[in-house]
């Protein structure tokens, strides 16, 4: 893969926001599961981040992306920039979750299973 400075890293980003959704995994099968319910940092207004730079220490389950890694992550999404990069396989679907979630903060925790989605575009 190139080798890209910061600057360059970021800007391949859509900003679609499909990331940021909380995930489950089954812990039998490792299948993992999207619902519609988005960090508590994810501003859906500017489609970013609120804690940016501090993310990954405010939310350890926070995965930073990188060149070395985003080859190992299954779970992103078909849509995802940064997997179709990797994968040199561009989508058609451009695609955001606005105005299709709900805050993690509005959600209890033994509720997450009730919303797992099953959206196309993922």
């Amino acid at each position: 893969m190139k080798s890209y400075t910061k600057e360059e890293w970021e800007k391949i980003c859509r900003h679609c926001g499909k990331c940021c959704l909380i995930k489950l995994e089954d812990e039998d099968t490792g299948d993992v599961y999207y619902t519609d319910v988005v960090c508590r940092y994810f501003d859906e207004e500017t489609m970013s981040c609120t804690v940016y730079d501090k993310r990954c220490e405010l939310v350890p389950t926070c995965l930073k992306l990188s060149p070395e890694n985003v080859d190992k992550l299954s779970w992103m999404p078909q849509t995802c920039a940064y997997r179709e990069l990797f994968e040199k396989n561009p989508s058609a679907i451009k695609t955001t979750i606005k105005g299709r979630v709900i805050s993690e903060t509005e959600v209890k925790v033994d509720e997450l299973e009730d919303h797992i989605i099953d959206w196309e575009d993922l």
